[in-house]
């Protein structure tokens, strides 16, 4: 069940990483950048992607859960999203199952390709088996699950309220709690899946649309739909990831040894200038994870308390992919009271500072001090995968290639020989073995090409 929660965890960046593109088309056609036909024309094309989520929920979740991410799986996602909306609504007109309408198909759709994928049928009926049998089958489970949601969906979705107003009700403190969590399921690589409650289920925003009432839920959906309490799940990540990770790196490098300073600042100002240009902040974050346990509870304790006061200070900021200075120019005129992040992340910044450097000195932490120079980033990207193959324990320990943004993600028949150091010698960034057959490497933005590499020299 982890490991499946860990693939749907990162299926759901397939269809996240459509959102900047939606998020920049919306914010330009907002009226006050461009006018007329363009500024439509720019709305209306963010719209689309933000008013067909579920659809496209189903589609990525389904391509990435699929063996080797075949496209008749997203095929088949397409087909029953379709037809499970057009069933549960004939049932019931007024049900609105969100994005999660979404990830059921989308889930669905992923599990019956791999299992039905290469089914032989008899020869009257040979051209309907392997993938084109796929499509078939997810339409009548599709069928199935309309029916299920017309009858049953509104005991889920009161329990979702119920959910989302106790989390309201609890107010600042819900918030922490919601911050806090989003940080320490990081290394489990479960964090996308509480974003997509609070981003893309939480509550819920009506507004007219062409003539039409349009709902939108989750707090990056209300917010680039105009709702203006949106905003409040997301505001508080631009203090730590543009002020506060930046800040942590500062303590990691002044408290490093002076013979190592040189190496270790040209990793750490690379890494944290990219948590502040572009929000992503995970090869940063496990460069300490597993080093400096305390120090990586201190950020989670941090990012959960910036997010509380953002809320209490009434800041309400979006974000299409991750709360860096990219997202916060774009979308800084939807925002409400956005100029308080940069004082507010100032201080924040001192304080991530201040308690980093004297958490190292006190405890002694050695973070990157034990990194060897025998990195082979200058390797060529094919030598690079072969390295790769081998610190994994050879072709025939690997399953499957895959990877999620700065993650390497593989499934091997066993993981408990594989030695950290050999990864980290490579260039990584941090290792998790989450089970005894699946072990995660943490590489930066080159992850993808690793993946594929291994995947052409393996799986050709």
């Amino acid at each position: 069940m982890f490991n499946f929660l860990q693939k749907i965890g990162k299926a759901l960046m397939t269809p996240i990483a459509v959102l900047p593109i939606a998020a920049i088309l919306l914010r330009l056609g907002y009226g006050d950048i461009f006018t007329g036909d363009i500024a439509n024309i720019m709305r209306v094309s963010g719209s689309a992607i933000f008013s067909n989520l579920d659809l496209l929920f189903a589609i990525g979740i389904a391509y990435g859960l699929a063996k080797n991410s075949d496209g008749a799986s997203a095929l088949s996602a397409g087909v029953g999203l379709l037809i499970s909306k057009a069933v549960y609504l004939q049932i019931d007109k007024d049900l609105n199952m969100g994005v999660f309408i979404g990830i059921i198909i989308g889930v669905l759709a992923g599990l019956l390709y791999n299992h039905f994928h290469n089914i032989k049928l008899p020869d009257f009926l040979g051209f309907f088996g392997g993938k084109r049998f796929v499509p078939i089958v997810t339409s009548i489970s599709a069928i199935i699950v309309g029916i299920l949601a017309g009858y049953f969906w509104h005991y889920a979705q009161g329990a979702i309220d119920t959910f989302s107003h106790s989390i309201i009700g609890l107010g600042e403190f819900g918030t922490f709690i919601y911050g806090t969590l989003n940080r320490l399921l990081i290394p489990l690589g479960l964090h996308h899946i509480l974003n997509s409650i609070f981003w893309f289920q939480l509550g819920d925003f009506s507004y007219i649309k062409d003539g039409v009432t349009v709902v939108a839920n989750g707090d990056l959906n209300r917010f680039f739909a105009g709702d203006p309490t949106a905003g409040v799940y997301m505001a508080g990540f631009y203090i730590v990831m543009m002020f506060g990770l930046p800040s942590m790196a500062l303590a990691i490098y002044l408290t490093t040894s002076k013979e190592s300073r040189k190496r270790v600042g040209a990793i750490l100002a690379g890494l944290a200038f990219t948590s502040f240009l572009t929000g992503i902040t995970e090869p940063l974050e496990f460069l300490f994870m597993f080093e400096a346990p305390i120090l990586y509870l201190i950020h989670a304790i941090l990012t959960g308390l910036a997010l509380a006061i953002a809320q209490f200070m009434d800041i309400h900021h979006g974000f299409g992919f991750s709360a860096g200075l990219i997202d916060y120019i774009i979308n800084y005129k939807l925002a409400k009271n956005p100029i308080l992040i940069i004082p507010i992340g100032v201080i924040f910044g001192v304080i991530y500072f201040t308690i980093s450097y004297y958490t190292i000195k006190i405890f002694k932490l050695k973070i990157l001090e034990k990194d060897s120079d025998e990195s082979s980033s200058n390797n060529s990207s094919d030598n690079e995968a072969l390295a790769y193959i081998k610190a994994l324990g050879g072709e025939d320990n690997i399953v499957s290639s895959d990877a999620c943004i700065t993650r390497l993600r593989m499934e091997v028949k066993s993981s408990k020989d594989l030695k950290d150091e050999d990864f980290l010698k490579l260039g990584a960034k941090g290792v998790i073995k989450p089970t005894d057959t699946t072990i995660q490497i943490v590489l930066g933005a080159k992850a993808e090409k690793v993946a594929e590499g291994i995947r052409e020299n393996i799986f050709k």
